[in-house]
């Protein structure tokens, strides 16, 4: 978004989320410089009329480093007296050693449009999944987001099928992956690598 419309945005009153898509659409081709999705899963390899799937790899090293840990220092006061509360599922992944995280769902376009703001931590177990009404490209951003965080994007299968690693804090840049997705996931940055857990790979959700 052009800063001047954002600009405007702001002056009518609307406020985006730490982590709600911008652009409910797909990236044109040609204004996404990322690297083409490759075809993953003995499917598409033993079947040439078989659907290709999206999966935008993973890096061998991260594309971005983290600045700091922890909290940003220009983190802003919270505009709620009293967060809502959020019912909790689980995320496992079950590629990865069967690791899992606790998390808050965001279903509704309110809780979706807040996110994870003016969180000052989160525990390495926990994180938040965002819960779409259709798959498509999500695209999203770190607007009053204090703390760095990994970005999952999931299929209705519950492939991975991109991740975005350390999106800085405080950030207006958007965020996506190419491929189509029903859910995001976030957990702190450094998470995924910390872990083992890769675009490809599989989760399982409970809960949600």
């Amino acid at each position: 978004m052009p800063a001047t419309k954002l600009s405007v945005a702001l002056s009518l009153g609307f406020l985006v989320v730490a982590c709600e898509p911008r652009v409910e659409e797909p990236v044109p081709p040609s204004r996404d410089a990322r690297p083409a999705p490759i075809v993953q899963g003995p499917e598409a390899l033993e079947n040439h009329n078989a659907k290709a799937r999206c999966i935008h790899p993973t890096e061998d090293k991260p594309k971005r480093t983290l600045a700091r840990t922890g909290a940003d220092p220009a983190c802003p006061p919270d505009d709620l007296a009293k967060p809502p509360l959020l019912r909790e599922g689980k995320v496992v992944f079950v590629d990865a050693k069967d690791e899992a995280v606790a998390v808050e769902i965001a279903q509704r376009e309110h809780d979706r449009a807040r996110g994870l703001m003016y969180r000052k931590q989160m525990d390495e177990a926990r994180g938040m999944i965002f819960v779409f009404d259709r798959r498509e490209v999500h695209q999203f951003w770190m607007h009053n987001t204090c703390i760095p965080l990994d970005m999952l994007f999931v299929d209705d299968d519950g492939t991975i099928v991109g991740i975005e690693e350390n999106t800085p804090t405080m950030n207006d840049s958007t965020f996506s992956v190419p491929c189509a997705s029903r859910y995001v996931i976030e957990v702190n940055a450094g998470y995924c690598r910390r872990h083992g857990v890769r675009a490809g790979q599989k989760v399982r959700l409970e809960g949600i």
